[in-house]
C-alpha cells in the first residue's frame, strides 16, 4: 500500500548526481498529463482499452455549435462559421442539408412530427426546414438565438440575448416574449419532467424555472457567470454545467457581425465572443465586461483568423457541475480550475460530460468519482447527445462528429507526457505493473531527444518493450524522454516506472570577490593589556581645571594605537545544477609570477581570510577551483575554477618631500613633492594651523601618477609662527604626510 507513495515522493526529490533516480507514474494525476488515444483512465489512475471512438463525420467546418439527433437514428448538426447545417441518416451517410444567409447555426430542435427547427446569428432568427427546404419561422427580433426547446404542447421555446429574454413561438411568425430575465443572455433551455420551462442566463448564472408567462422561480444562482447545460431527470432533479471562471478567450474573426461590424451595438454589461470553447446550446463565452456601470459599445471582432490572446485568472473555478434535488438543495458535484465543462447527459445514473481539455469526455459516477471516458484529441468537444448505440459527441477545433459506443474497442495507445532529466542521462530500465489477461497484449516503447518538444531531431520510437519486468532502454543517451503503451483486448497499466542515471554536471563558480578589512586589536594584545601593572602616567583634571602636579619619574610619551591589522577575505559563490556537496581550494599568485600557490584546500565555506600583510605590495591573482568529489565517486567528480580580477596589495604610504617655504607678508608659498612605489595618487590636501583639510591640485591639473608635483600658495596669513602639513594619499588608499613650520 505504502510503496507507491513512496516511490512517487522519492521520484520528485533532488537526487545526487551519482545516483540513480526513477521517474514513476502511478496515479490519475500523472496518467491524465498524456495523450490518450482510444484509452479510459479511472479514477485509481488505471489505464484500459475505452469504449469504441469512431468518427462519424467530418463537416469541414471549423466548429459545431448544434446537435440534434431523431428517433430514427438521423442526426443534424448545425456549425460556423459559414451557417451549414448537415444531415447524417443511421447508415452514416452525410449530407449537406441548408445553408444559413447567417454564419452561426448555434441550436437546432426537432418537433413532435419531425420537423427541424435551425436558430442562427446575429440578426436572430428561426428557420424551419422540411425536405431540405428552409422558411423563416420566426424572427423575435435579437441579436442572438442561443438555445430552443419544445414543450409538450408543441410550442417552441427560444433563449436570446443580448437583451436575455425567453420566446414562446406557437405556429409561424406567431411569439410572444413569455419572460424577461432581467440578465443579458439565455444560454440554455430545458423542458422538466412536469413540463416546466429550465432557463440558464449570462452573466450572473442564474437558474430559472418558469411555470407561466412572467412568472419565474430562481432555483440557483451559480458562482460561476454562465449556466451553459441543463439535463432535468425524471425524479425532479436538475444538472446544471456553469462556466466562465477563465477568461481565456479565443475569438473566431469569421464572425465579425457578432460584434457589431459594421455598426456597433449598445451591451448594458457583456461583451460578447464567440469562441472555439464553445456554449453546449449556443457555442459563445460570455463574460461581464469588469465594473461595467453603464451601457458601452460591443467591440468589432478581430479580423479572420486572429485570436485574441488568453487571460487567464489563476486560483479560481472555471466551470463546475452542480446537482439541484427536487427540495431545492445543491449539491456541487465536479469543479475544475484547468477545464471548461460544455455539455452534460444523464446515462444510467452517471453523468457524461465534455470539456475543452483535448475533448476529453469524462463519466461521474454515482460515487461521486470521475473517470476520463475518451479522448478525442480535439480543441473541445461541445455538444454530447445520446443515441441509440452510444453517444454523440460534436466537436470544435475541427467541427466533426464521433460516436462513442457502449462496448469495448479493440485497441488504444498512451503517450507519456515529456520527461526532463535536467542533463543527459543515461537509461536504465522500463517496468510497469497492470494486467495482461490471454489474448490481450501490452507494449511499451521510448524515444529520446534534447528539445523540449518532440521533433525530427529526436530518435525513432524504439522497439517494443513487452515485458513487465523492464529491458534496459534501447533510446540514445539525452536530456529528455518519453514512453509509449500500445493496449488490445483488456490489457491494464498501473504503473511505469523508467530508471535512470543522470550524467554530472560540473559546478558552476559565479564570482570572486577580495575585501580588505580592519581587524580588532587582537586577544593577544588585550590579554596584555590587562595583566600590564597599572601605568605610571596619568593625567588628572581638577576641578579648578589644572592639570595634577606630575610624578617625579617623569611624563612619557603616549602613543596613539592603531585599532588592528588588515585583514583580506576571499568570497566567492559557487553552486552545482545536480543539488551536489561542494569542497573548494583556493590558491594565489602575484602578477609576476608563474606558478599557483596553495592557500587552502578541503574548504566547505566560501570564504577564507589571510592577513594582508602576509603579502608584499604588488598586484594579486586568487584562483577557486569548486569540486562536487563529496557526493561523486572519483571516476565521475567533476570540477570548475574561476580566477579573480587582480587585487592591489599596497601597504605603503607615499612619501613626502617638502621644499623651503618662502614668505612675503601674508603670503606663503610652498613646494611638495609626493611618490608613491604602488600604485598611483588619488588625493592630495593640506592643513593650516590643525586646521580643516583643503583639497589640493598637482601643479599639471590631475592626480593620476605616482609622482606628482605640488605648489601651496597661502594669502592674508597672520604675523607669526604656523604649521602647516601636506597629506598625500594613494589607491589603496595609505597616508603620506610631512609638516612645515613657517615662521
Amino acid at each position: 500500500m505504502n510503496r507507491p507513495v513512496a516511490i512517487a515522493c522519492l521520484a520528485v526529490l533532488p537526487a545526487l548526481a551519482s545516483s540513480p533516480t526513477a521517474w514513476e507514474m502511478n496515479n490519475y494525476r500523472d496518467f491524465i498529463a498524456g495523450r490518450l488515444t482510444g484509452l479510459s483512465l479511472a479514477r485509481d489512475g488505471k489505464l484500459t482499452v475505452a469504449p469504441k471512438l469512431e468518427t462519424v463525420f467530418d463537416s469541414g467546418q471549423p466548429v459545431i455549435w448544434s446537435l440534434a439527433a431523431a428517433p430514427d437514428g438521423t442526426v443534424y448538426i448545425g456549425t460556423g462559421h459559414h451557417g451549414r447545417v448537415f444531415r447524417i441518416d443511421k447508415s452514416g451517410q452525410a449530407s449537406l442539408l441548408w445553408t444559413a444567409e447567417q454564419p452561426e447555426v448555434f441550436a437546432l430542435a426537432l418537433d413532435a412530427k419531425g420537423a427541424l427547427y435551425a436558430a442562427t446569428s446575429p440578426g436572430g432568427r428561426i428557420y424551419r426546414i422540411v425536405d431540405g427546404k428552409a422558411s423563416e419561422y420566426f424572427a423575435p427580433g435579437t441579436k442572438y438565438i442561443w438555445s430552443l426547446a419544445f414543450a409538450p404542447d408543441g410550442a417552441l421555446y427560444a433563449g436570446t440575448g443580448d437583451q436575455g429574454r425567453i420566446y414562446r413561438i406557437t405556429e409561424a411568425g406567431k411569439g410572444e416574449v413569455y419572460y424577461e430575465t432581467g440578465q443579458s443572455h439565455v444560454t440554455s433551455l430545458a423542458i422538466d419532467a412536469q413540463g416546466r420551462l429550465l432557463a440558464g442566463t449570462e452573466p450572473n448564472g442564474i437558474l430559472y424555472r418558469i411555470t407561466a408567462k412572467d412568472k419565474a422561480f430562481a432555483l440557483y444562482n451559480a458562482s460561476l457567470p454562465e449556466v451553459r447545460a441543463l439535463i432535468p431527470t425524471a425524479d425532479g432533479a436538475v444538472y446544471a454545467a456553469a462556466l466562465g471562471g477563465s477568461m481565456s478567450r479565443r475569438t473566431f474573426g469569421g464572425v465579425q457581425s457578432i460584434q457589431g461590424v459594421p455598426g456597433s451595438v449598445s451591451v448594458s454589461s457583456t461583451t460578447v465572443t464567440v469562441e472555439a470553447s464553445a456554449d453546449t446550446q449556443s457555442g459563445i463565452e460570455i463574460k461581464p465586461k469588469p465594473q461595467a456601470a453603464q451601457p458601452q459599445p460591443a467591440q468589432a471582432a478581430p479580423a479572420v483568423g486572429q485570436a485574441a490572446p488568453p487571460v487567464e485568472t489563476t486560483g479560481v473555478d472555471k466551470s463546475a457541475i452542480y446537482r439541484i434535488n427536487p427540495d431545492n438543495t445543491v449539491e456541487t458535484l465536479w469543479s475544475s480550475k484547468d477545464e471548461n465543462v460544455y455539455d452534460l447527459l444523464v446515462r444510467g445514473g452517471d453523468v457524461v460530460f465534455a470539456t475543452d481539455n483535448q475533448g476529453r469526455i469524462y463519466r461521474l459516477g454515482k460515487d461521486g468519482r470521475t473517470a476520463l471516458v475518451a479522448q478525442t484529441n480535439e480543441g473541445e468537444t461541445i455538444r454530447l447527445a445520446g443515441a441509440a448505440d452510444g453517444i454523440l459527441a460534436a466537436t470544435g477545433d475541427l467541427g466533426k462528429l464521433y460516436r462513442l459506443d457502449a462496448g469495448q474497442g479493440a485497441s488504444g495507445t498512451y503517450e507519456s507526457p515529456v520527461h526532463d532529466s535536467n542533463t543527459v542521462a543515461r537509461w536504465g530500465r522500463l517496468t510497469w505493473r497492470g494486467e495482461k489477461p490471454e489474448g490481450a497484449s501490452l507494449t511499451l516503447r521510448t524515444r529520446t531527444g534534447n528539445s523540449a518538444r518532440p521533433d525530427k531531431t529526436w530518435s525513432d520510437w524504439s522497439e517494443p518493450i513487452p515485458y513487465p519486468g523492464g529491458l534496459p532502454i534501447k533510446s540514445p543517451n539525452a536530456r529528455y524522454i518519453q514512453w509509449r503503451a500500445e493496449f488490445t483486448g483488456a490489457a491494464t497499466i498501473e504503473s511505469v516506472t523508467l530508471a535512470y542515471l543522470p550524467e554530472n554536471t560540473p559546478p558552476v563558480v559565479r564570482n570572486i570577490t577580495v575585501i580588505a578589512q580592519l581587524t580588532s586589536v587582537s586577544n593577544a594584545a588585550k590579554a596584555a593589556a590587562q595583566t600590564q601593572p597599572t601605568s605610571t602616567y596619568a593625567v588628572t583634571v581638577t576641578d579648578t581645571q589644572d592639570a595634577a602636579p606630575a610624578p617625579s619619574a617623569g611624563t612619557p610619551t603616549q602613543p596613539v594605537t592603531r585599532p588592528g591589522s588588515e585583514q583580506l577575505q576571499i568570497v566567492w559563490q559557487a553552486d552545482d545544477p545536480d543539488g551536489d556537496r561542494l569542497s573548494y581550494s583556493l590558491y594565489f599568485r602575484g602578477e609576476d609570477e608563474r606558478e599557483w600557490k596553495l592557500l587552502k584546500s578541503n574548504l566547505f565555506e566560501n570564504s577564507y581570510s589571510i592577513d594582508s600583510d602576509s603579502l608584499a605590495d604588488g598586484r594579486y591573482y586568487f584562483r577557486v577551483v569548486a569540486s562536487d568529489s563529496p557526493s561523486n565517486p572519483p571516476s565521475t567528480a567533476r570540477t570548475a575554477e574561476l580566477v579573480s580580477a587582480p587585487t592591489l596589495i599596497d601597504h605603503t604610504p607615499p612619501v613626502i618631500k617638502a621644499g623651503a617655504p618662502t614668505r612675503s607678508g601674508g603670503h606663503i608659498e610652498i613646494e611638495f613633492d609626493a611618490v608613491d612605489a604602488t600604485s598611483p595618487l588619488r588625493r592630495a590636501e593640506y592643513s593650516l594651523d590643525a586646521g580643516p583639510w583643503v583639497p589640493m591640485e598637482p601643479t599639471e591639473g590631475i592626480l593620476d601618477a605616482r609622482r606628482e608635483h605640488f605648489l601651496l600658495k597661502l594669502d592674508g596669513v597672520a604675523p607669526g609662527e604656523h604649521l602647516v602639513v601636506f597629506r598625500a594619499l594613494d589607491s589603496a588608499n595609505n597616508a603620506g604626510l610631512a609638516k612645515i613650520v613657517v615662521k
